[in-house]
Order: structure tokens, then sequence, then C-alpha cells
């Protein structure tokens, strides 16, 4: 794997006079996990898509860059909010879709592990159609995690799955995406307190950057400090929409 960069991302955006948000600087540190939350519409994933290098609807006036100077969308794993899943191919043939895609044979031993321990190795031949929600975005997730980029973005992985499994599929995630530069997006300040090093609410006027838990992550759901910086997002956030 590539070694992975930090980046920054600088200026604003808007869609048609309207703007989108403000001119802001979001820095992603390299090989640590970044979380966003923010109200619906902010431009939360919209900043996912510019980074990946995606068409958004809008106008950016800004820069993206990595610290080691090299393009960034080669290097950029994208997990969107709808899972995009083929609705012909099976479970096993969607989460191994970037290998055949790239006309490659996919890593038969790191496929088997990612889907046992997505709990998804009793749905393989399954078509989505057959699947739940939660299901659907697990193949989705281990789709994500079968691609070796050293830039992975995610935009609510876990939101359609029960607490359980949505606190299996952090670690998991966060296990597997070590060494990696991670912007998870999300609308829960539980997830954002557990996992980020750091952490970001996002609104229209620009960006307001909170403290994680001293922890290192994926911290206990019931670490004191933990449960204190993931109050202090939900009042930030209520501040926010006020």
């Amino acid at each position: 794997m590539i070694t992975a960069p930090a980046i920054t991302l600088t200026g604003g955006a808007r869609i048609d006079e309207t703007q989108l948000f403000a001119p802001l600087s979001l820095e992603l540190g390299a090989e640590r996990w970044t979380c966003l939350l923010g109200g619906s519409g902010v431009g939360k994933s919209t900043i996912l898509r510019l980074i990946a290098g995606l068409e958004t609807g809008a106008v950016f006036d800004g820069e993206i860059t990595a610290n080691d100077g090299a393009p960034l969308t080669p290097r950029v794993g994208y997990m969107a909010q709808d899972d995009l899943l083929l609705p012909w191919a099976s479970v096993k043939k969607n989460v191994s879709l970037g290998a055949r895609l790239r006309g490659e044979r996919p890593d038969a031993e790191k496929l088997d592990e990612l889907l046992h321990r997505t709990g998804l190795i009793s749905h393989v031949d399954k078509r989505p159609s057959e699947l739940s929600g939660g299901q659907r975005q697990r193949v989705a997730l281990a789709r994500t995690l079968m691609e070796d980029k050293p830039v992975v973005l995610l935009d609510e992985p876990f939101s359609a799955l029960d607490a359980r499994t949505r606190a299996d599929m952090q670690d998991l995630a966060f296990d597997l995406l070590k060494g990696r530069t991670v912007l998870l997006v999300t609308h829960d300040p539980a997830e954002a307190a557990r996992l980020g090093h750091a952490i970001h609410v996002m609104s229209p006027q620009g960006l307001t950057e909170v403290a994680p838990p001293a922890a290192p992550a994926p911290r206990d759901v019931d670490d004191e400090e933990t449960l204190k910086t993931q109050g202090a997002l939900l009042r930030l956030l209520r501040e926010k929409a006020a």
C-alpha cells in the first residue's frame, strides 16, 4: 500500500448563487480518522465528493492538496450513502467488484476474511434484493475495505445497522483501515466521539473543531470522557441548527 498522505481542503462552495458552505479549511491528518458532523444540507457529502474527484453539482472555489504533492484521485476509496450494489450480482461479486473491473483476480483470502468478519459468509450467493438494509450496507462496507487505498472516504457507513452490529463494524473498519487517512461523515455524535482522532462540526458558516477524548480510538462506548465528548457534540449540533 502507498503511504497515506495528509490532505488539506480550503475554500467554499455554492450552488448557482446560493452559498453551500463558507470558505473553510479542513485538514485530514495522515493515517488518522477525521470525523465530520453537521446538519443535513451543509455540504458534508459535497466535501467527500470533492476529495474523491466526483461531480458534486456545486461550484467549488478553492483547492485540495496532498502533502506529498501526488494526485489524490487514484488513491481514494469512497463509500457513498447509497450502497450502489449491482442488483444482478451476488454478494461475493459485489464485494470483489473493484478487482473485477480492473481485470484482476480478487484476493481470495482477503475476500473470504472480509465476508466472515462482516457476517456475510452465509449470504455470499444472494442478490441485493434478498438482503436487509443493514446487510446491504455491510456489503458496501466490505467492498470499500477490499480496496487497498491509502485514503478512504466514508459517508455514513454504519447508519443502517443496529447498535450492536454498528459497534462491531466500527471496530472492524478501524482495524482494517490502520495506516489509512480516513474521513468519516456521520450524524452520530457517539460514533464521532468513539472513532475520531480529530472531530469537526460543520455549518454553513464553516467548521468548529471539538477536541476528541484522550483515550486511543476506538474508545469504549461507556468511557466517561467519550460520553462527555458525545454530549458536547450534541449540544453544539443543536446550537448550530438553532
